[in-house]
């Protein structure tokens, strides 16, 4: 695995376990989140955002962070992965990863944000997380229907499957 997209819904454990993985593989990890907001939780223009993640997914090796399949370059990094790994938790499970994450850094950026995109209690973003697997996980299994026979998928349903991954991955050289 050089090229890793790492996509599901917010509070999954995907950014934790992005960072984790990018670590052992000795690759870039890229947060989506923080080429795409601007402060003040401000959106990029489409095309600003699209060419950011273009010179990123040209890279030879990185972990890539967050979905962002309808803009962003989504083709693009779907053509490159050489793997997907998918968080399909259950959307309480993620409901309470967000909630924890929030009570943990209110008011605070977190490393994989944009600078001035603090932490906050955000009524619409906590719908998206419950209403995540009816409205967008229809959408991701789309975006997987086009991987290619070569790449890999691989789902989590709970975040222990994907610490076994992980341990199961050997740390390896720079990328």
């Amino acid at each position: 695995m050089r090229r890793v997209l790492v996509m599901g819904c917010s509070g999954s454990g995907k950014t934790t376990f992005a960072r984790a993985l990018a670590d052992r593989l000795g690759a870039p990890f890229v947060s989506l989140d923080a080429l795409f907001w601007k402060p003040g939780w401000r959106e990029s223009e489409p095309e600003e955002f699209s060419a950011k993640v273009t010179a990123v997914a040209g890279e030879p090796a990185w972990v890539m962070d967050g979905n962002y399949t309808r803009h962003g370059a989504g083709e693009l990094r779907r053509s490159r992965a050489d793997a997907v790994l998918w968080f399909d938790l259950p959307r309480l499970a993620c409901l309470t990863g967000v909630i924890r994450r929030i009570a943990a850094s209110h008011g605070q950026v977190r490393p994989e944000m944009a600078p001035g995109c603090p932490e906050r209690v955000d009524l619409p973003f906590l719908r998206y997380v419950w209403t995540y697997r009816q409205q967008q996980r229809p959408k991701l299994l789309a975006y997987f229907a086009g991987l290619r026979v070569d790449q890999r998928l691989v789902g989590f349903t709970t975040r222990n499957q994907a610490a076994d991954f992980l341990a199961a991955v050997p740390a390896s050289a720079r990328a």
